[in-house]
């Protein structure tokens, strides 16, 4: 069953996030993951959404999702991540 984490993202300083996305471009090779979407905010039709950017990025299955997560090279861009942007990530299964 396809598993897919979901990122809301509020970028507190670009270059940092920028640094971070091309880390974690690079965590994912192994892991056979497709970016199913990227992309900023446009207009919030209902509620309240302080992130201003998304992604939704699709694994094999939950198990993989988790391994790429608690992996070393991930691991690593997470000190970077906190720096750059404000994170929320969840995960949903199909």
């Amino acid at each position: 069953m396809a598993a897919y984490l979901i990122g809301h993202i509020r970028v507190k300083d670009e270059a940092l996030w920028e640094e971070y996305v091309k880390g974690v471009a690079e965590s994912l090779r192994p892991f056979e993951t497709q970016v199913v979407f990227r992309g900023r905010r446009v207009l919030v039709l209902a509620g309240e959404h302080r992130c201003d950017r998304a992604v939704v990025i699709r694994f094999r299955d939950h198990g993989t999702l988790e391994k790429w997560f608690a992996s070393a090279s991930y691991q690593a861009l997470i000190a970077l991540r906190d720096r750059a942007a404000d994170v929320v990530i969840a995960t949903y299964e199909e």
